[in-house]
């Protein structure tokens, strides 16, 4: 028999109208915040990708709640009675199968036309795969973008890399298993021997994380095909060396506002090349120009 952890106490403080957009664990079912718990037994609507995904959930914390499928192909045809029941004061959670609505989960119509109608939205923070697999990559952290799922075929998905390669940012991507090898060659083949990782099944009980470059990944017995959910992480790329004539544009760029000083210091920062050597070039600058 299956053991589920006993129901917390839930708050008694009544839970204003609105739509609520509630994170869901993505494996781990201890991994619910216990104001998520709140919400969704306050609830008059629980809107779910899977009813039955979520009906477990629910089930597995004493929650009983009404449950509705709001998937994409849902999502369409509901919108405008969900956005009747917000304006009369319906309190309506929103939650997908794993994780943080809205990141390549359905849901984002409703959200923006309830806050067009200047309905009140929520966010009920949580799990989200992003998120977790992003704090154990040992990747670059302070710039993300996130890229969501590649194209399934790949010369669409080699064009899609090719617009990302240029952005000095860790890149982030879900991936299915069985694509997974073939998609890492072409980041490889696109992107260059990055630093990367693969995570798999995060909170779960084969959870994994990968860390290698790319063109090592790619070759890995251990991506070939494997089950569960999957987040590929890509560390930026080197940036290139900046020129003698990338120097002496912003070089005079910086004399226009600036003394040689100054303007060696900035254009230092700013390229990553050596102050004394662009203090020389800015005086021989300077003298060219009288």
């Amino acid at each position: 028999m299956a053991h589920h952890p006993p129901p917390p106490a839930l708050s008694q403080a009544p839970l204003a109208p609105g739509l609520y957009v509630v994170a869901t664990p993505i494996g781990n079912l201890r991994d619910i915040t216990l104001r998520a718990l709140d919400v969704l037994a306050a609830a008059d609507l629980v809107l779910a990708e899977d009813t039955r995904v979520t009906g477990k959930l629910l089930k597995a914390y004493g929650i009983s709640a009404k449950l509705e499928r709001h998937d994409e192909h849902a999502a369409d045809r509901a919108t405008p009675k969900l956005l009747a029941m917000l304006a009369q004061g319906a309190r309506i959670a929103l939650v997908s199968d794993a994780g943080t609505p809205l990141v390549s989960d359905p849901g984002f119509r409703l959200v923006k036309e309830a806050a067009a109608l200047g309905l009140p939205v929520f966010p009920i923070p949580g799990a989200s795969a992003l998120l977790a697999g992003l704090s154990v990559a040992g990747l670059p952290t302070d710039r993300v973008l996130f890229a969501g799922f590649p194209p399934p075929k790949s010369a669409a998905r080699r064009t899609f890399l090719e617009e990302l390669a240029g952005i000095r940012a860790t890149l982030v991507f879900f991936e299915g298993g069985s694509r997974l090898a073939d998609s890492l060659a072409d980041m490889a083949a696109v992107l260059g021997p990055r630093e990367a990782a693969v995570a798999r099944e995060l909170t779960k009980l084969y959870e994994t994380v990968i860390r290698a470059p790319l063109d090592v990944l790619a070759a890995d017995p251990r991506v070939q095909a494997p089950k569960g959910e999957i987040v590929v992480l890509v560390g930026p790329g080197r940036e290139a060396e900046a020129t003698a004539a990338d120097a002496d544009t912003a070089l005079a760029d910086a004399l226009s506002r600036l003394k040689p000083a100054e303007a060696a210091a900035e254009v230092a920062k700013a390229l990553g090349l050596n102050r004394r050597d662009l203090y020389r070039r800015a005086m021989e600058m300077r003298k060219a120009d009288r």
